[in-house]
């Protein structure tokens, strides 16, 4: 498979993980952490939301399959710096609070910055630093770590915008609230500046591989399609992908359900939020850890199983307002299923036996597929929760997440079957 084997210094891993959260911290964190108040603040319902996350998911799904050319063609160092440097330029923008319509274009630019340029080279070059022996643990690393960097994010944000609401949250001015935001999306868009600025200096991958790969013509690295394509295991994993994909989307509705079904006030929704991102950071390493020593796709099947659990309790309606510690523990349940795929989704590659030649290409072909949730589901979810309000349209969502962890849970079972007898041939 020709998968470098050389070990690669610890700070690569770093400076990937910084990067791979930074740069989606104002399309989505913000919106994740803060939904309440930033439906409020830019005068939105949960529909308009949806539509923004879905123009992004429209660039996106595009830039999916362009982008991954691009990795397989430049230095990783290099696309990631200009993507983070252009995303936080869209931070000033969203810092003047413009109009709906600005905002559709701004989450449209945001797809291609984040995408086009970063997605499929942060892959790659997380790829390259695992080896062939690590790539649980690689992707452990990024995924873990990006979630522990959402939640510093995430804290750092609750933290600037209780410091800036100087009377109690539930008194606070609309403008108050307003300005103490303002300040949280321009300290945001200053340290994912800085960011880019490390990568720049810091991040190399200096590869057999890579050097070889940006030797190649545009046309060779075209005819990876032709490569990718053959390959069950890619189509396989578009679907698992989708499924699991559409339970992250869905957790940017936990502040949502906190304020409106438990009847939390804005800043305990917000801590919800952040919560949720703590969560992350330690199912990913230890998902990671797992998947090396046993099988990814085995984890893959777990983390559906999981996932189904933790969907239909909050499809049941069960949980009241005065059962705050287990809603905690339901959205415990729920998001470790869905955060134990953010570390399998590419850790599966190896045992796809996916060549590292072509990660690029593979990448940006399953992410076509596989994340467009981003199109559908912020409308999806905002139909939902906007024609039945309250606890019924939480309740429609999670029927939904349900649906697509049972086919998620298929493909998984699929993927096993194949890559077990492909690994059988192969010894």
């Amino acid at each position: 498979m020709g998968t470098q084997t050389s070990k690669q210094p610890f700070y690569i891993i770093l400076l990937l993980i910084l990067a791979g959260e930074a740069v989606f911290i104002l399309p989505f964190v913000l919106a994740r952490v803060f939904r309440p108040t930033f439906l409020d603040v830019f005068n939105l319902n949960n529909l308009e939301l949806g539509t923004c996350f879905s123009i992004y998911g429209i660039v996106a799904f595009i830039s999916y399959l362009f982008g991954g050319s691009l990795a397989d063609k430049f230095k990783p160092k290099i696309l990631i710096a200009t993507a983070l440097f252009l995303t936080a330029a869209g931070g000033i923008v969203l810092a003047t609070f413009p109009s709906y319509t600005a905002l559709k274009i701004l989450y449209g630019y945001w797809g291609f910055t984040t995408i086009f340029l970063f997605w499929a080279a942060m892959i790659k070059a997380t790829r390259v630093w695992g080896g062939i022996k690590s790539q649980g643990r690689a992707f452990g690393f990024l995924d873990g770590g990006r979630g522990l960097v959402a939640a510093g994010f995430g804290s750092l944000g609750v933290l600037i915008f209780s410091i800036f609401i100087t009377t109690e949250i539930a008194e606070a001015a609309f403008s108050e609230r307003k300005e103490a935001f303002r300040y949280v999306i321009l300290i945001s868009s200053s340290i994912i500046g800085g960011i880019g600025l490390l990568v720049l200096l810091f991040l190399k991958n200096n590869t057999s591989e890579e050097t070889a790969v940006t030797r190649k013509s545009w046309l060779e690295t075209l005819s990876n399609f032709n490569i990718v394509i053959r390959i069950p295991t890619v189509w396989l994993l578009m679907i698992i992908i989708l499924c699991a994909y559409v339970g992250y989307k869905i957790t940017d509705v936990f502040s949502l359900y906190a304020k409106e079904v438990m009847l939390y006030n804005e800043i305990e929704s917000a801590k919800v939020g952040t919560f949720l991102l703590y969560i992350r950071p330690v199912v990913g390493i230890a998902i990671g850890f797992l998947a090396d020593i046993t099988k990814t796709s085995l984890m893959m099947i777990l983390g559906f199983i999981t996932m189904l659990v933790g969907a239909l309790i909050f499809a049941s309606g069960v949980i009241e307002p005065s059962m705050s510690v287990f809603f905690l523990m339901s959205i415990l349940i729920t998001a470790t299923g869905v955060y134990a795929f953010r570390t399998l989704y590419f850790a599966a590659m190896q045992e796809g036996l996916i060549p590292l030649a072509v990660t690029g290409t593979a990448v940006g072909l399953i992410s076509l597929i596989g994340y467009t949730p981003d199109i559908f589901m912020g409308p999806a979810m905002g139909y939902l929760l906007d024609n039945s309000p309250g606890e019924p349209g939480h309740q429609h969502v999670f029927m939904m997440l349900s649906g697509f962890a049972v086919i998620g849970l298929s493909a998984s079972v699929f993927f096993y079957k194949i890559s077990k007898k492909k690994i059988e041939k192969i010894q």
